[in-house]
């Protein structure tokens, strides 16, 4: 009996250890890829931050040389920081693939109107740049919102492992107060260079009494409260920003 039975343990141990085996493969794929992208649209997240003293220079000239710039690629939205971002602007550009950024980036350099009337007057007005490429998260796409209003911008660094450790609570914690009908959501944005684990949610108000007002109620929504709960375990910083169209902004 005694040969029997070591065979007997020997296949089902040889069973135990190919399932472990599966798992951990199957787990480590999840953890290094995530979700994934089914195209290649991508957005370039730009933030510059203007000397106070020429704030209104530079959106006066911006104002009236940005169609130099669309020319070249697709703006999708441009705002001035107001709260949590004062002489700072924000846009949002959206690029087919890399290959086609890096197509307008060298037209852009060699537009003689864009390089003279605007680029070499307002670079002596910055202070900083920050770029970011970012996708659109799978379950998100870009939403108009139906008229005028103003725009929070909330910033989420989240513990490193990306969508694959923290997507599904994330998800959940956003879906709680559109589902809810207490924001417009216009697109939430993952880095893919810059800060890793970063995620922007970008979302639309009548005003910031509005938005204000929502935010008191559905921090009373107990279905709100436990999906922001279990999201926040991943959580690391937030930071939040109040920004305004400008008036040649696609989004207002």
């Amino acid at each position: 009996m005694l040969p029997i039975w070591n065979a007997f343990r020997r296949t089902v141990t040889h069973a135990k250890n190919a399932k472990v085996l599966k798992h951990a493969k199957e787990l480590r794929a999840s953890i290094s890829t995530g979700p994934q992208q089914q195209h290649g649209t991508y957005y370039e997240i730009r933030s510059y931050c203007i000397k106070p003293e020429h704030n209104t220079t530079f959106l006066k000239l911006l104002n009236e040389k940005i169609h130099l710039r669309t020319a070249h690629s697709e703006l999708v939205g441009f705002w001035t920081g107001d709260y949590g971002a004062f002489n700072q602007v924000f846009h949002i550009w959206k690029y087919d693939s890399y290959g086609h950024r890096t197509r307008v980036r060298a037209a852009v350099a060699t537009d003689p109107q864009w390089q003279e009337q605007f680029i070499s007057k307002v670079l002596p007005m910055l202070v900083s740049q920050e770029v970011e490429a970012a996708y659109l998260v799978p379950w998100s796409e870009i939403q108009k919102p139906a008229k005028k209003g103003v725009y929070e911008l909330v910033t989420f660094q989240m513990k490193p492992g990306g969508p694959a450790v923290w997507g599904k609570a994330f998800q959940v914690a956003i879906s709680a107060r559109t589902g809810a009908g207490y924001s417009h959501l216009v697109g939430v944005f993952h880095s893919e260079f810059g800060l890793l684990n970063r995620v922007h949610v970008l979302w639309w108000y009548e005003s910031p009494d509005q938005r204000a007002a929502i935010r008191h109620t559905a921090h009373q929504d107990a279905r709100v409260v436990a999906a922001v709960r279990e999201s926040v375990s991943y959580l690391e910083s937030q930071s939040n920003k109040l920004l305004l169209p400008t008036p040649f902004s696609p989004l207002q």
